[in-house]
């Protein structure tokens, strides 16, 4: 499968990391990388629910900005509203890919909806256990 044809998996790396109050906001640029290196292993499983391969594509902006990219996620960085990258990049995937934007936001997501991308919460890129990987 090409990566043209895999799911498209857009995660909302503020959203995703502030939905636990671990300290995050001490350093938001670690808790990017951390978040990062969580996703690569859903790369190549994919998400519940969603046969691997999908291709990750994880959303930075503010002080998150500038954490590279790694074998099985793609970092991009927002020159503004992470949001804002989030809804051009969900309107970009054409009808015949699938696209799944991992986020809270209520917002985001009635916008990211209107192109036909489907949500999910950040509870489904929890680590995966162990046994998994």
């Amino acid at each position: 499968m090409s990566e043209d044809e895999a799911v498209l998996v857009i995660v909302d790396g503020a959203n995703v990391v502030g939905s636990v109050p671990d300290g995050w906001w001490r350093d938001r640029h670690g808790a990017a990388v951390r978040l990062r290196d969580r996703l690569v292993p859903y790369a190549a499983a994919g998400l519940p629910g969603l046969a691997g391969p999908v291709e990750i594509v994880l959303v930075v902006e503010g002080a998150a900005r500038g954490v590279d990219s790694v074998t099985g996620v793609r970092v991009a960085s927002a020159p503004g509203s992470g949001d804002d990258l989030i809804a051009e990049l969900a309107a970009a995937v054409g009808p015949d890919r699938e696209c799944v934007v991992v986020t809270a936001d209520r917002g985001l997501r009635q916008r990211v909806e209107a192109y036909g991308a489907r949500c999910v919460g950040p509870r489904t890129v929890r680590p995966l256990p162990d046994r998994e990987r």
